[in-house]
């Protein structure tokens, strides 16, 4: 597994292990499952895991606490949570530093750690970027020792252009994927000029890019992308990538033919984040050990041709530009 520098918390694999779907959203899945996908995850070399407190209300957090122990305090894994959704209503002005520091402190009470590797904002209204004292109250759980460092998790580039303004911003986590292709067009160069790490989200756009979905795929009542492809419950780009989904099983049909032989199409689309050098890590999340162990193997896999990022741009244009490029 290949390792690069995530802001100043140090080298992670640069493949992930997204921990939403041990959580919630995504169908029933118990708790032996969600351990054996984590396990299978770490011996396949994953060292980062992204999370966060309202995953199942704490669940994919005390999973992680669980499955680690002692690895998350000695430095062996990092775990990354997110904060700010328990908060209801979600409002900006909910983001004080009484509310961050209550749940940092039941996050570091999930995962059984003295201090968290890194706190990040939970997709924040956009008001929370031009609210510096936001920003001094994450700082203040830095000088406190409940994290060790923080960042933000955004639904709009503009968002991410905003928090790398604040200069303790370590992270910023965003969706970028062959359907979401917006954050290479000026926010990648300007994340690395400002020495923040990227976490790419969301990197198979809902398993849409893992070309196993058709037309007939019927999704359990539980899970996102049955109850929220509209944004009923929270912002539709979480769910598909916000493409409409038989846009993005067309545009899927088009990229088939350009994925090489060695290659899986989520490989292929792992791959295509990974091409691009501003990114720190993508976190694709599975339950599945044997989808987990060729997650990770797309680390040691060889960079795509010219050709094939070219044939990636044509459909993102013909398909799915108009759909979300203006939108996030």
């Amino acid at each position: 597994m290949n390792k690069r520098r995530l802001g100043s918390i140090g080298p992670v694999s640069e493949v992930g292990y997204g921990s939403w779907q041990i959580g919630s959203d995504w169908g029933e899945v118990t708790e032996s499952e969600a351990v054996r996908a984590v396990e299978t995850a770490r011996d396949a070399g994953i060292d980062f895991f992204d999370t966060a407190d309202v995953y199942g209300d704490g669940r994919s957090e005390r999973i992680l606490g669980e499955v680690f122990g002692d690895d998350i305090e000695n430095d062996d894994v990092t775990v990354a949570t997110k904060a700010g959704r328990r908060l209801d209503p979600h409002e900006a002005d909910g983001y004080t530093a009484a509310n961050l520091e209550r749940f940092a402190e039941r996050s570091r009470k999930n995962l059984g750690v003295d201090s968290l590797d890194l706190l990040q904002l939970h997709c924040p209204p956009t008001d929370v970027y031009y609210n510096p004292e936001t920003f001094t109250a994450l700082q203040g759980l830095v000088d406190d020792g409940l994290i060790d460092a923080y960042g933000v998790s955004v639904e709009r580039v503009e968002e991410g252009m905003k928090a790398i303004g604040y200069p303790g911003v370590e992270t910023v986590q965003l969706i970028f994927n062959p359907f979401r292709q917006r954050p290479a067009e000026y926010f990648l160069d300007a994340a690395a000029e400002a020495d923040v790490g990227v976490i790419v989200r969301v990197p198979l756009a809902s398993g849409l890019l893992t070309g196993s979905l058709s037309a007939s795929t019927s999704f359990p009542e539980s899970d996102h992308r049955n109850y929220n492809r509209e944004g009923e419950a929270f912002d539709v780009g979480e769910t598909f990538a916000g493409v409409p989904y038989e846009v993005g099983l067309r545009a899927v049909d088009e990229l088939d033919p350009h994925v090489p032989d060695r290659l899986s199409m989520a490989s292929f689309a792992l791959r295509w984040i990974l091409d691009h050098d501003a990114v720190t890590t993508v976190i694709p999340g599975s339950t599945t050990p044997e989808h987990v162990r060729s997650n990770a193997a797309v680390s040691d896999a060889s960079p795509l041709s010219e050709d094939a990022h070219a044939a990636v741009k044509r459909v993102y244009e013909d398909h799915v530009r108009k759909h979300v490029h203006h939108r996030w």
